[in-house]
């Protein structure tokens, strides 16, 4: 599998990386039950097909993510390069809440590390920005974090160009990763091009937009408690759009012999900015499939005909040909 460096002088990373949030179990709201064997089989698959590293967090499953990540690669010949995140918290009803207390990411900092059984961490990010703690302050901590050998880099997720240009300030910034698909696009704007020029690797999560663009969702089948129907892409009129534009890219996908999720996730990684696309998988077969969306890249023939069945259905992205 072909791998990018991720940001300046780091390593080279798959441009397919697992993705762990789906094998947490309690916070993914709609899932179903969460097999850990199976979990681990999955991971196995992955890294069998050529993806070397897994993104995970303390948030999911509340650190039942990090633990079977941890089960997964403990007795492996070469461990894979492995991300996690911090800033996240229960709050006691079910859910998270955030906090970037310098003392609050050294602890949880500490907790990950013994869930993953390593002495070190290869990326440590934080998860969301939060107002109330100064980022300065969260960013010189986890500086702090890698100054001792607990983190062997450090990024973060979720941030806008601002506020990398504040943490960039106080120590460097290895990554960002961001929400980037064929539908969320709006790091197109400036993120994008911004993170190129400093030299920031660019990991973008869900592209394949939660399962809408995976060429498979049934909304028939979406259950009551799914977490999606919280989202607005997964309600009408937005849903009925997003599967109308699903259709559409099917033709190209079945050209090429790939499917409308491999399609969605390739059109990703034409991105020049982009390192690798982290997706989800809870099955071997999953896991399988998701590589197959490595290792072809899309003509320009192809890339014109996805921009204009995009035009179609939601008109000229913010920021056209930003990237």
């Amino acid at each position: 599998m072909e791998t990018r460096q991720l940001g300046k002088n780091g390593p080279a990373l798959s441009v397919i990386g697992f993705g762990a949030w789906a094998i947490g179990g309690p916070w993914n709201y709609g899932w179903g039950v969460v097999d850990d064997d199976e979990s681990v089989r999955a991971i196995r698959r992955a890294l069998d097909t050529g993806v070397n590293w897994i993104d995970t967090a303390a948030a999911y499953g509340f650190g039942h993510s990090e633990e079977v990540v941890g089960r997964a690669v403990r007795g492996l010949g070469k461990r894979p390069f492995i991300a996690t995140k911090c800033g996240l918290l229960p709050d006691g009803k079910g859910g998270v809440r955030n906090s970037i207390e310098p003392s609050s990411i050294r602890g949880e900092c500490n907790a990950s590390l013994k869930r993953l059984g390593v002495d070190c961490i290869d990326l440590y990010q934080i998860h969301w920005p939060e107002g109330s703690v100064p980022i300065e302050d969260a960013w010189g901590a986890m500086a702090g974090l890698q100054k001792e050998g607990k983190a062997r880099y450090i990024g973060v997720s979720n941030f806008d160009v601002p506020l990398l240009r504040r943490c960039m300030a106080v120590a460097p910034v290895q990554s960002l990763q961001p929400p980037y698909s064929l539908i969320t696009r709006d790091v197109e704007k400036e993120t994008l091009a911004f993170c190129r020029e400093q030299s920031i690797g660019v990991v973008a999560y869900s592209p394949m937009q939660s399962g809408l663009l995976t060429g498979k969702f049934d909304r028939a089948k979406m259950k009551s408690d799914d977490w999606r129907q919280r989202i607005s892409l997964f309600r009408e009129p937005e849903l009925s759009r997003g599967l109308a534009f699903v259709e559409s890219l099917r033709p190209i996908a079945d050209a090429r012999r790939k499917t409308v999720g491999q399609l969605a996730v390739a059109w990703v990684l034409s991105s020049p900015a982009v390192t690798s696309a982290i997706v989800g998988a809870r099955t071997p077969v999953q896991a399988e499939e998701n590589s197959r969306a490595a290792g072809w890249s899309l003509t320009s023939a192809e890339l014109r005909a996805i921009e204009e069945a995009y035009r179609k259905h939601y008109g000229s992205p913010a920021a056209a040909g930003a990237e």
